[in-house]
């Protein structure tokens, strides 16, 4: 009977043993899970926050048309133009590009341009001054804005909600492309300046008479949608050497 009584005290603390270890691992396991899910959920949530704040920042400026968005025209320098030349001169993609305006409003380019899809880019994704000079034979107008503009948060929201008012693909009104001008671009804008509106005019619309081509720019110290809407009325896309190519 004493042996037995030993077995059975045995068994119990051998029984009490693995349930605190039991319970141990299960804590563990739970733990485990629990830090699965918040990782996953910091994940989901980091993937998350940048599309929320886009949504955000546009919402800002939903009910604003273009004209209302960023400062007044009168940040604006006078249009100024040029001759303009290299209509149709075409060279192959990665031929190495430099033009002798900061930044270019024509001439020669790659055989390749960017399609109306995408209308912001930063430094790490711009298109190649090669395909954008095509895109301006196009008919587009070109916004270059300088690090003065890509490092401050508030101006990048209004360039947000700028190239929101010109998202349509469809429409050629919206031919239109924000990006940034660096200094491995070229010389930087006349002192003060931090964007420049371009375009390749043939010298009004329904212009036939080379000679009449001119590259079109307009300097600004801040962004002013008012000043791209004038810009892009009095130079429309029609008022281009190639309008109706996208």
């Amino acid at each position: 009977m004493a042996k037995q009584a030993k077995k059975t005290d045995r068994q119990a603390v051998i029984d009490s043993i693995r349930s605190q270890q039991s319970r141990s691992e299960n804590r563990r396991g739970m733990a485990i899970v629990g830090v699965c899910v918040l990782v996953a959920v910091l994940i989901v949530g980091a993937a998350a926050f940048k599309p929320v704040k886009d949504w955000y920042d546009l919402r800002a400026f939903s009910s604003d048309s273009l004209s209302e968005i960023g400062a007044e025209a009168s940040v604006c320098q006078e249009v100024t133009t040029k001759p303009a030349e290299g209509n149709q001169d075409h060279v192959d993609v990665g031929t190495p590009m430099t033009y002798p305006d900061s930044p270019p409003a024509f001439g020669t380019h790659w055989n390749l341009w960017d399609s109306m899809d995408r209308k912001l880019y930063t430094t790490s994704d711009r298109p190649e001054l090669g395909e954008l000079v095509h895109n301006l034979e196009h008919g587009f107008t070109v916004l270059w804005y300088d690090e003065t503009i890509a490092d401050d948060a508030d101006k990048m929201d209004q360039l947000r909600g700028i190239a929101s008012k010109l998202e349509g693909t469809t429409n050629y009104r919206d031919k239109f492309k924000a990006v940034p001008w660096t200094s491995e671009d070229g010389e930087p804008f006349p002192d003060g300046q931090h964007v420049a509106l371009t375009h390749w005019s043939v010298g009004g619309v329904g212009e036939t008479d080379p000679s009449k081509a001119v590259g079109v720019w307009q300097y600004c110290s801040d962004l002013s949608g008012a000043a791209l809407d004038t810009f892009m009325t009095d130079y429309p896309y029609m008022d281009s050497p190639e309008p109706n190519a996208v």
